[in-house]
């Protein structure tokens, strides 16, 4: 049995949820290790705000642009380990959605030796089928996973001062107070509201899952956005299919 973040929530979280915004991701993983995604994100009304104000200070953004571009954050996700193609395009100035091929699922975001090898493992254990998927993502992963995504997601959380980007270790309680006394409680409270919402189809009909639910094939996740930001425990999952 493997312990799972599988590649989905990874994906999500680092391609907008962990900018604090509500996700919904749908996607597919096939027997040799390949999957596709369809993602939409957008940022809640007052973290786009906040950054908007972040990014006029810095220059991070001209006067028009959209606060998340779309296609200059799948430029800089299609060079991740793993990912065999990106395509975003921008609904409003703070959304983006489209779809994330995975090459193979057991590489995405593995940089040679380091940390984030294997956080991702993926298994097809025999030629009837039978397979498990498995992640770990704890703090200690945060910050080097980030830095094989995407500059502008990092710059965000960053200012929003998430735990996952800095490798800071707090708990949620002390996060949530950090960012009310710096931003005001509403912002707090868009962080903590905010939920990843994952529904992934599998190869084979799913006998085992942990931190969802399933019918057949299909697997369902509410990730909250504070677990993620946070991870003051490391987030397991695990999906087993035959």
């Amino acid at each position: 049995m493997m312990k799972i973040f599988f590649s989905a929530f990874i994906t999500a979280a680092l391609l907008l949820a962990f900018s604090s915004c509500a996700s919904q991701i749908n996607g597919s993983l096939m027997g040799d290790g390949q999957a596709d995604l369809q993602i939409q994100a957008e940022l809640k009304p007052k973290i786009t705000a906040l950054i908007g104000r972040f990014a006029a200070l810095s220059g991070a953004v001209k006067p028009g642009a959209p606060l998340l571009d779309g296609p200059q954050v799948a430029a800089s996700m299609s060079q991740a380990p793993g990912v065999a193609s990106v395509s975003f395009v921008n609904k409003t100035p703070s959304s983006i959605e489209g779809p994330v091929k995975i090459s193979k699922i057991s590489d995405l975001l593995a940089s040679g030796g380091g940390k984030t090898s294997g956080f991702i493992k993926f298994e097809q254990k025999n030629s009837a089928g039978e397979g498990s998927c498995s992640v770990n993502l704890s703090l200690e992963y945060g910050p080097q996973i980030l830095s094989l995504i995407s500059p502008e997601i990092g710059m965000y959380l960053n200012a929003l001062m998430a735990p996952l980007a800095s490798g800071e270790k707090m708990t949620k309680k002390e996060y949530l107070d950090t960012v009310a006394s710096f931003y005001g409680k509403d912002i707090a409270d868009e962080i903590s509201s905010g939920v990843i919402n994952v529904s992934f189809t599998f190869p084979g009909t799913i006998q085992k899952i942990k931190g969802g639910t399933f019918t057949g094939r299909k697997a369902e996740f509410k990730i909250p956005l504070l677990d993620v930001l946070v991870l003051e425990t490391p987030l397991n999952y695990e999906v087993v299919w035959k």
